[in-house]
């Protein structure tokens, strides 16, 4: 629940959390709220601060650039590891998700994009297999959904990330791991530089 709502953006990051009102609205005693905040602090999403109280951690831009290029390399491998040794039913199923981001973006319909392409990247992680890619790369998009900018709000992005996800399917069509690795990389590093520029208007974009 209260982890939904950090993803959602109904607590807002920074916010502090009032742990009687929680408590309250929620219908439980502190003491299991208290343990349900020390588990999302060991995921990284709320700052358990001494004397302070418990507030919603916030993603800084120094945070996505320091997590971004983490993010490129391990996705990177997945595309590799993917187009190595991906299947005829795993390849279908990837079009499948690419087709959707296809309409979604024609239709200019960010949110849709957006949810498809979370999915795309999760079956992606699926096909290759690999159980450690899939933890650590799991626990680094948990942290990512922190982040109140949205890169697909930015001018022309949408256009640019299907763009991407149409050099990396014929990658993986072609079986060219070196490549379907090559263009994962830059998909996640074109997303940081959407990031740094949407960092510097005035307003948070949210998304």
């Amino acid at each position: 629940m209260l982890r939904e709502r950090i993803y959602n953006h109904a607590l807002l990051p920074g916010q502090r959390l009032d742990e009687a009102a929680l408590a309250e609205e929620l219908g439980i005693s502190r003491t299991p709220l208290r343990e349900a905040l020390k588990v999302l602090s060991a995921e990284g999403l709320v700052d358990l601060q001494p004397h302070k109280g418990c507030f919603v951690a916030e993603l800084s831009l120094r945070d996505l650039e320091e997590i971004f290029p983490i993010m490129a390399t391990l996705e990177g491998r997945v595309a590799h590891e993917v187009a190595a040794k991906r299947t005829a039913a795993q390849l279908k199923a990837l079009d499948a998700l690419h087709e959707k981001l296809e309409r979604h973006a024609a239709a200019g319909d960010i949110d849709r994009y957006y949810e498809t392409n979370y999915l795309f990247h999760d079956r992606m992680q699926e096909c290759a297999g690999n159980r450690w890619l899939q933890i650590v790369i799991g626990d680094l998009r948990k942290l990512l959904k922190l982040s109140r900018h949205h890169s697909l709000r930015l001018d022309g992005r949408l256009a640019a990330s299907l763009a991407e996800h149409r050099a990396l399917m014929q990658a993986l069509h072609r079986q060219d791991a070196d490549a379907a690795e090559r263009v994962m990389r830059d998909h996640l590093l074109a997303q940081l530089a959407a990031l740094r520029e949407l960092s510097l208007t005035e307003e948070p974009v949210h998304g």
